[in-house]
């Protein structure tokens, strides 16, 4: 590791991140709500932050090593979510505690959507859009996107790409050149937030809260600048169904979008495993999920139908908006919903959770093992796209998901030990380590009154999630240290 690289890298990527206060500043301005002066203290304080820890080393021109990306990588997203909080520390609203503020950033940047906040529908303009946009750059990894930016200053970048894009086979590559992949992607990224918009403006949003849920559909964050979340324009369907159809298309990998931009066709979508894969587990949830809340009487057939696939769709994409209380729902179906967070939407995607190509791959090699017990010399490959897999690729995958249910189980009852009872640790936990966002028990509204200590792991479980764990997880190995 060489701590000279590492610094100019953080000090350019914290110089750019400063560049996203000023547009809340000039929101600010525009709506008069005072709060200008908060994000103007936070847009110096990183500014000067960043060129501190660049200038000294501006000479350098050194690419970066692999271990260096896992370094930067995992920090940046601590680093980033501190700095981010600043103007929520600072302001005097939403007058939030150093813990709450940060939680409520990192819980924007990584796309999460769990919130401390409450009043939402009374707090400054400002702040509310500051919330959306923290989600939106999120969404594509601010790394991701500053990789269009680096190579350009010198510094090579294939080795954070590699640790920041999600899925099991992280180093097929878009584009040869990984500035013009990066900026592929967000230009798609730029054009369906756009597209979402005009149409939330065009079905009846204020043109404040278009571009603000745009900002969160996109990114499947689930930041509002309501209290009442999505449930707030439940009463208007052609707003609940173009969020339903963002939320599914932020959901699919953008390696298939690029390639519909780029080719002017479709028809690779149903061709793609993890595509249908996660097209059917999303309509078979709808079914259990709608047929269930009609047969208990809980809504109407029309209501059951609403609120029924808007959950489906804002959980298993780990968007995290609500359209009603899922929480009080019947039965098994909120634990039914949080199942399929933790799946999450495809690898390459906005989403969070364990991605769907691996459960995927999960029960392929568990139908294979059963094969196997019938017919034991029988060769029996996994396919993906009529490709055989590695099996180094499904040993990651199996490696993956041990990590992931040890880390929840871990982190569960850390969340427990700090006093939480087991269905909100549970909850919280689930939802925060697979990004989704709502929760069950006492955080089923919103997370303000978790105790700050359990909020500290919940931020740990954020962190995780986003960064798949493993690129967390590998700095703790004396491996990883030795020269």
């Amino acid at each position: 590791m060489r701590p000279a690289v590492i610094a100019r890298v953080f000090g350019i990527l914290l110089t750019v991140f400063s560049l996203t206060l000023l547009p809340p500043i000039g929101v600010s301005l525009w709506y008069d709500d005072g709060t200008h002066i908060a994000f103007s203290v936070a847009f110096g304080i990183t500014i000067l932050t960043g060129l501190f820890m660049w200038l000294p080393v501006h000479d350098l021109k050194q690419d970066l090593r692999t271990r260096d990306g896992f370094v930067v990588t995992s920090l940046f997203w601590l680093i980033l979510g501190s700095f981010g909080a600043l103007p929520l520390i600072i302001s005097t609203q939403p007058n939030l505690s150093v813990v709450d503020a940060i939680f409520e950033s990192i819980s924007g940047l990584t796309t999460t959507g769990a919130t401390t906040i409450t009043g939402l529908d009374t707090l400054p303009p400002a702040i509310l859009y500051y919330r959306q946009q923290l989600q939106w750059f999120g969404g594509i990894g601010v790394i991701v996107i500053a990789l269009a930016i680096l190579p350009m200053l010198g510094i090579g970048g294939m080795q954070l790409y590699k640790a920041e894009i999600p899925g099991p086979v992280k180093d097929t590559k878009l584009t040869p050149r990984i500035a013009e992949t990066a900026r592929a992607l967000f230009v798609i990224y730029i054009i369906l937030t756009v597209l979402c918009g005009i149409g939330y403006w065009w079905a009846g949003m204020t043109v404040f809260d278009a571009v603000g849920h745009a900002f969160s559909t996109v990114a499947n964050g689930g930041f509002s600048t309501h209290d009442a979340s999505m449930g707030f324009y439940a009463h208007n369907h052609a707003i609940m169904a173009i969020a339903i159809i963002f939320m599914l298309t932020a959901g699919i990998n953008f390696g298939l979008h690029f390639f519909a931009f780029s080719n002017r066709t479709l028809k690779h979508y149903w061709k793609d495993s993890e595509f249908r894969f996660y097209i059917w587990v999303t309509v078979v949830a709808c079914f259990i999920i709608v047929g269930y809340l009609w047969a208990t009487g809980t809504y109407n057939m029309q209501d059951s139908l609403l609120h029924g696939i808007f959950q489906v769709v804002s959980i298993g994409t780990t968007a995290g908006f609500g359209s009603e209380s899922f929480a009080v729902w019947p039965a098994f179906l909120p634990y039914v919903l949080l199942l399929v967070g933790i799946m999450g939407a495809c690898a390459g995607s906005t989403s969070g959770g364990i991605k769907a190509v691996r459960v995927m791959l999960i029960m392929k090699s568990g139908l294979r093992e059963l094969n196997r017990l019938v017919h034991p010399n029988a060769v029996v490959p996994i396919k993906v796209n009529r490709k055989i897999v590695p099996d180094r690729v499904t040993d990651a995958v199996w490696g993956f998901f041990a990590v992931y249910i040890l880390s929840f189980f871990v982190l569960t009852i850390a969340v427990m030990a700090t006093g939480e009872n087991f269905v909100t640790s549970f909850s919280t936990v689930a939802s925060c380590l697979s990004n989704i966002g709502p929760a069950l028990g006492d955080a089923a509204s919103h997370y303000a009154s978790v105790n700050e200590f359990a909020k500290c792991f919940l931020i740990l479980a954020m962190l995780m999630g986003r960064l798949e764990i493993f690129t967390l997880l590998v700095l703790l190995t004396p491996a990883f240290w030795r020269h």
